[in-house]
């Protein structure tokens, strides 16, 4: 909806955006507050519903033409007005920062935020440059940088009390597989006739949007993951496919919108180009996990980063990755419910929500998540010596990198404390040697798998034979 503020502005009274004191939600009565905190906040749907039900109010009254003629000065006065009784009444429980920008007068703002032009305190009009848009909240809204850190502030103590972290999706081969109709291979065609139905979406997984010209497949467990992972964490879609596409999938994957609501980030969001950036979410770096199949596309934020095996059910996506095998589709199976990679992942999740909650020590607003991660990683291999065959050339280091994080230990030469070599069915010195000396000679998918899941594997499924 394309908003008019002020005629929103003017219709507010005593239920203004507030975003002097921003984003003011009341906790339900079972959550537990932080000690220090004197009022309940933090949550960006009560922004989101505001704006709604303000916008859609205006909608309502539009026709009205005595509204219509309001002039700027009356809207002014009456939003000073508004302001002044909102600081006398925090004046004796509110904290000073709570109190800074409520308490500047309109000739004083310092214009914390804006929307469709206009400031979101005050009611002045604004550079329209000035500020980071967060368009994917509501069209026209930009907040500038000390009220982003206040606002992310609130909004980590308020789930913090809940026991809540962020989590940041990705969705294109971690949540789901698209294709365009038209790259459909003949081996696929059939899967026209057996979609399920857009009526009733929750049920489904398999979906084709003429509209659009796409089929999407719904990665297997993905439903319970998202029920079960939206009791841990607050979650943000975040992807590099266009607005569109992002609102189409997120429908698809939370039709009742229980999970991610407005909290959907796409390409044209996005802050910088061809990367993803914590910018927009409003939580913390130290609250934040991400899943995503592509590391490079979070070059700052690898800490925070869980690698997500792709998810190839279509040809398609088989072909943009160079892979030479035929997809999930064309064998006509899929990924295991039971121990498939969400499913897999959950656990890890879990695990994750547990240790920062029950194992860290100090202030919850304190703890980092990216502890929790950094140790978890450095346990999955641990007390495993590894020596990579030298056939891998180039992907060597890349191997021994993923290989270290884990915990493991990588040597250049063979001896004895080795317990895996890793290589190929290309006959090497160190192959061969493993063999003799009955040591475990595995692939490197061994060592992916691991990183993947964030887990030991057992080497017996990835085993390597030499003739």
């Amino acid at each position: 909806m394309n908003p008019s503020f002020p005629a929103v502005e003017a219709r507010k009274e005593k239920q203004s955006l507030e975003f002097g004191d921003p984003l003011r939600v009341k906790m339900s009565d079972d959550e537990t507050e932080f000690p220090d905190s004197t009022d309940s906040s933090g949550s960006t749907d009560e922004l989101i519903e505001k704006l709604e039900d303000e916008l859609d109010d205006d909608g309502a009254d539009n026709s009205s033409s005595d509204e219509e003629a309001e002039s700027q000065d009356s809207r002014i006065k009456r939003l000073k007005s508004d302001s002044t009784s909102e600081t006398k009444a925090s004046t004796s429980a509110g904290t000073a920062e709570q109190k800074l920008v409520s308490s500047v007068n309109v000739d004083g703002c310092m214009h914390p935020g804006s929307f469709g032009g206009i400031c979101i305190h005050c009611g002045q009009k604004v550079d329209g440059e000035s500020g980071v848009s967060f368009g994917y909240i509501h069209k026209g809204l930009k907040l500038d940088d000390k009220e982003i850190s206040r606002v992310r502030s609130r909004d980590v103590k308020n789930l913090l009390n809940r026991r809540k972290l962020c989590l940041v999706l990705d969705l294109d081969h971690t949540l789901l597989n698209t294709t365009s109709l038209h790259r459909l291979s003949p081996e696929e065609m059939h899967l026209k006739t057996h979609t399920d139905s857009l009526e009733d979406i929750s049920k489904g997984s398999l979906f084709m949007l003429e509209h659009v010209q796409v089929m999407t497949k719904l990665r297997p467990f993905v439903r319970t993951f998202l029920k079960e992972a939206s009791e841990m964490f607050e979650m943000y879609i975040y992807t590099m496919g266009d607005r569109q596409y992002s609102l189409e999938m997120a429908r698809l994957l939370d039709p009742q919108g229980e999970y991610f609501k407005d909290k959907v980030i796409s390409r044209d969001d996005g802050t910088q180009k061809n990367v993803k950036d914590l910018d927009l979410v409003l939580g913390t770096e130290n609250s934040i996990v991400i899943l995503d199949d592509k590391e490079e596309v979070w070059p700052k934020y690898r800490d925070n980063l869980i690698l997500m095996e792709r998810y190839h059910f279509f040809n398609s996506s088989c072909q943009d990755f160079g892979l030479q095998c035929k997809s999930l589709a064309a064998l006509n199976i899929d990924e295991n419910e039971i121990d498939g990679a969400l499913a897999k992942i959950l656990e890890v999740l879990r695990q994750i929500n547990y240790k920062f909650f029950d194992e860290l020590q100090g202030d919850l607003v304190d703890r980092d998540v990216r502890q929790v991660l950094s140790s978890f990683r450095g346990e999955v291999l641990r007390g495993c010596v590894i020596v990579f065959s030298l056939n891998f050339h180039g992907d060597l280091r890349i191997l021994r990198r993923i290989a270290e994080r884990l915990g493991a230990t990588c040597l250049k030469k063979l001896d004895p404390t080795v317990t895996h070599v890793i290589g190929t069915d290309f006959v090497t010195k160190e192959s061969r040697w493993a063999v003799q000396e009955k040591k475990f000679l595995v692939s490197r998918r061994w060592l992916e798998a691991a990183n993947f899941f964030l887990q030991k594997q057992p080497e017996e499924n990835f085993l390597v034979k030499i003739h």
